[in-house]
């Protein structure tokens, strides 16, 4: 008996993701899961430098001032509740000091910058078509930070209007590195603050703006994390309590499902043992004095010296 349908997926033949890659991601909630997944098994990565971005305009946004070297100045800002905000970035750089958030703000540009230059892949995860513009300076936001409803204009972006800037995003990001491969997916988390129906609209504009970018002849990939999701897993016991967010489990499996096609068996093998250090390292001990544990401990060190002999580039300390 098949009790669930499976997506058929193949291992991609070229730009394979290995312990030399260098990945930079960008995008929804989800990017922070496979990023976190990334960070673990020690691979090179950077996250969400600005912290979460959901819609592609804000992430074009980000890139293009990165490559430009468009540095945020004061009057940029906004002040709300004791803090400073970046209607370009998450609320997670808020800050207290106006002059920490520009310094956070524009060391984020600089980092960003040096890490798209020598890049191997850009992965992309887009949450929603659905964004605000802020009134006052007639500007599309990456975040509302909580600031007065009336103060923003709710809109959604077009098919045509999501292409045109991934098309734009790909050009800015291959200006600087043209060697760099691209893999674009649609986060499973739902919108549903938006309404059922927005969100599904949401979904398909994203869906279907990126399989008109989408050409595996120009490095331009899709991963269907969002059919993962929705067909593989389509289940509520794979969400958090929210039902809106993929569990632990499914957020492993996906993560599975992104090894099988991006990586070969042998970066797997070597991630699979960095998963076995890593579980010893967080292990706790009932007595850290006991001499098991410290047989223990002894066996672990030996057991990461060799490792990094093999293996001097990746770090596990």
């Amino acid at each position: 008996m098949k009790l669930q349908t499976q997506i058929p997926l193949s291992s991609q033949p070229h730009n394979h993701i290995d312990y030399s890659s260098k990945l930079v991601l960008f995008g929804s909630c989800f990017s922070e899961n496979i990023g976190a997944k990334l960070a673990y098994f020690k691979f090179q990565s950077l996250v969400n430098p600005v912290g979460i971005l959901f819609h592609p305009l804000a992430i074009e946004t980000l890139i293009s001032r990165v490559i430009n070297k468009d540095y945020y100045t004061e009057d940029e800002l906004v002040f709300q509740n004791g803090q400073w905000s970046c209607l370009d970035a998450h609320s997670k750089l808020n800050d207290t000091s106006k002059t920490q958030l520009l310094q956070n703000l524009n060391t984020a540009l600089d980092q960003s910058y040096d890490v798209l230059c020598e890049s191997s892949h850009v992965i992309i995860t887009l949450g929603t078509a659905w964004v605000y513009r802020f009134l006052e300076r007639d500007k599309l936001v990456a975040n509302c930070h909580k600031l007065p409803q009336k103060q923003f204009l709710k809109e959604l972006l077009s098919v045509d209007e999501i292409n045109e800037s991934l098309t734009a995003i790909v050009a800015l990001v291959r200006g600087i590195n043209p060697k760099v491969s691209f893999i674009f997916t649609v986060s499973p988390v739902r919108h549903i603050k938006d309404g059922f129906v927005e969100n599904t609209q949401s979904k398909a504009h994203l869906i279907a703006a990126i399989h008109q970018v989408v050409d595996a002849r120009k490095q331009l990939y899709y991963f269907p994390s969002y059919e993962l999701m929705m067909d593989d897993l389509r289940d509520y016991r794979f969400y958090n309590d929210d039902m809106l967010h993929p569990s632990s489990l499914a957020i492993n499996y996906i993560w599975e499902k992104f090894q099988q096609v991006w990586m070969t068996e042998t970066t797997i093998n070597t991630s699979k043992r960095i998963g076995q250090i890593q579980a010893k390292k967080a292990h706790r001990p009932f007595n850290p004095n006991s001499k098991a544990h410290q047989i223990f401990l002894e066996k672990l060190a030996r057991e990461i010296r060799e490792f990094q002999g093999e293996f001097p580039s990746i770090q596990l300390d």
